[in-house]
């Protein structure tokens, strides 16, 4: 399985599924999850409904419809309070279902952001190693290329530098 490290628009990426880091609603917010929804159309938000939200930690999936992608599979990862509230477990486990998830729907390529880095205020370089050291030790049968989106330079750099170490 190859990782790399992108800096731009997940929204862009042509792969079988976009991982949206989202609200526990998962009917939008801003960041990540407010561009997924303004791109991928009003079908996206009408399936969402359908779900009935989604716990942190877990994953649930939608069609992509306008994005250049055939699935979103939504996470919500945990609010970044002091590092003594679970989140390391629960952004770990993030990743961990958005992989089974992918697997489950056969998908070789899959897109992620830097899961709560944004709002939820996790330190970029603690979420990072977290998802590189996750995602690299997930025994994938299907997935063969994943794509962690930054879209700003201070975070592709802390990736960058991380993967570089591991």
């Amino acid at each position: 399985m190859k990782i790399q490290i992108i800096q731009g628009d997940i929204t862009q990426i042509s792969c079988d599924a976009i991982v949206n880091a989202a609200n526990n609603s998962l009917l939008g917010g801003g960041g990540v999850d407010g561009a997924i929804h303004r791109k991928a159309g009003p079908e996206l938000l009408a399936e969402c409904r359908l779900l009935h939200g989604c716990a942190t930690g877990d994953a649930k999936v939608t069609k992509a419809y306008h994005l250049p992608a055939r699935y979103v599979i939504h996470t919500v990862g945990p609010v970044y309070r002091d590092g003594q509230h679970d989140e390391a477990k629960r952004l770990q486990s993030c990743y961990i279902r958005c992989l089974e998830k992918a697997e489950e729907y056969q998908c070789q390529h899959i897109a992620f952001p830097s899961i709560s880095t944004g709002a939820y205020r996790y330190p970029v370089s603690q979420a990072a190693t977290i998802a590189i050291e996750t995602l690299k030790n997930y025994p994938c049968q299907y997935v063969k290329r994943i794509d962690i989106v930054c879209f700003d330079n201070y975070t592709y750099r802390t990736y960058c530098q991380l993967l570089k170490k591991e």
